[in-house]
């Protein structure tokens, strides 16, 4: 058992020293090759991506789409628990290049958009539809959707309001389950 800890603690420390004599004589090539092989890199114009750069920053809020929605909260008024309201959130893109819909997510599992899967070119419209299930809500409420897209700014969003009221019938009380005849 001690002969194979000498073993394993020799080698680490052979290890050890070699390796530190092989990274001082390979930063100095490596150093020498990349100055060498350094070329002029030519920035490519992306609204996907946050320039770090005042200009850049300045070119890419010039060109990246612009999402503009007929209406950004809906109302659906009062409605009864258990049903399920659906409306469709129309935009326009107004920029000057295509509007990419990367993602949409909801507040709660108890609403879920859909949204339009293609670019949208610009002056063309696309959609994002919600459906809102309102089975276990009950009083105000207020599903918002929140959409991330290659638009200057990159999130957006959408909601639905309104009051949904509780059944009538009560399912079960302090004394167990209600029966009804």
């Amino acid at each position: 058992m001690k002969k194979n800890l000498f073993l394993v603690a020799g080698m680490a420390l052979t290890m050890l020293a070699t390796s530190c004599d092989s990274n001082q004589a390979g930063n100095d090539t490596v150093a020498e090759n990349t100055t060498a092989a350094e070329a002029p890199v030519q920035p490519i114009e992306n609204p996907n991506v946050v320039a770090t750069a005042a200009e850049g920053e300045a070119a890419t809020a010039e060109n990246a789409p612009v999402m503009t929605f007929e209406q950004t909260e809906f109302d659906f008024g009062t409605i009864k628990q258990g049903e399920t309201i659906e409306h469709t959130f129309e935009f326009t893109n107004t920029g000057s290049t295509p509007l990419v819909i990367e993602s949409a997510s909801a507040t709660c599992g108890c609403t879920v958009p859909e949204w339009t899967k293609t670019p949208v070119a610009p002056g063309e419209k696309g959609t994002v539809a919600v459906k809102f299930n309102s089975t276990g809500k009950m009083g105000q409420q207020q599903p918002t959707v929140t959409i991330r897209a290659n638009t200057q700014p990159n999130i957006v969003r959408v909601a639905m309001k309104g009051n949904v009221q509780g059944n009538s019938i009560p399912t079960a009380g302090s004394d167990g389950p209600v029966r009804r005849n």
